[in-house]
């Protein structure tokens, strides 16, 4: 399996193939409305702003595991991110990142890139992963790395 075989569904509800992303670089981010690191989507927006032209996507996989940080639901998810911080790159709908319910592309991500002294757990909100045009994932960031901290790993795949 790599990447591109799995399929998540988007925030409204649609099913969605991650093949569709194939030649792009990837951030893919587990986010919470009600966190600490909430106001991150304001980065990574700009980020997304700034670098999508040059093919860069950034997926947003809201989850209510840590802290029941989202507890809305997908709709008020969207509404928030929309009127709070203008975001248009890509939101999916709740998953769950560690656990019996992991989400597959989360099982996948984690294998393939281990947290701090070699964690498999997503430990909070905003971890986040790069992702190059191949498909690899590259890099695993922590929730305090902000997403102005990762422009030179992303100039660097684009």
């Amino acid at each position: 399996m790599n990447i591109y075989d799995y399929e998540v569904t988007t925030i409204d509800g649609q099913s969605k193939s991650l093949n569709e992303y194939q030649g792009k670089v990837l951030l893919i981010v587990n986010t919470a409305s009600k966190c600490g690191f909430t106001p991150q989507y304001k980065g990574l927006e700009a980020l997304y702003q700034q670098y999508k032209d040059q093919g860069l996507e950034i997926l947003g996989f809201p989850c209510n595991q840590f802290g029941s940080q989202e507890p809305g639901s997908e709709a008020e998810i969207q509404s928030f991110c929309s009127t709070t911080y203008d975001v248009s790159f890509p939101l999916f709908s709740k998953i769950e990142v560690n656990g019996g319910n992991t989400h597959p592309l989360y099982q996948y991500l984690k294998s393939q890139q281990s947290g701090i002294l070699g964690s498999k757990g997503i430990k909070w909100n905003f971890t986040k992963f790069l992702v190059d045009r191949t498909g690899k994932v590259v890099e695993r960031y922590a929730p305090i790395n902000t997403p102005e901290s990762l422009k030179k790993d992303i100039e660097k795949l684009l």
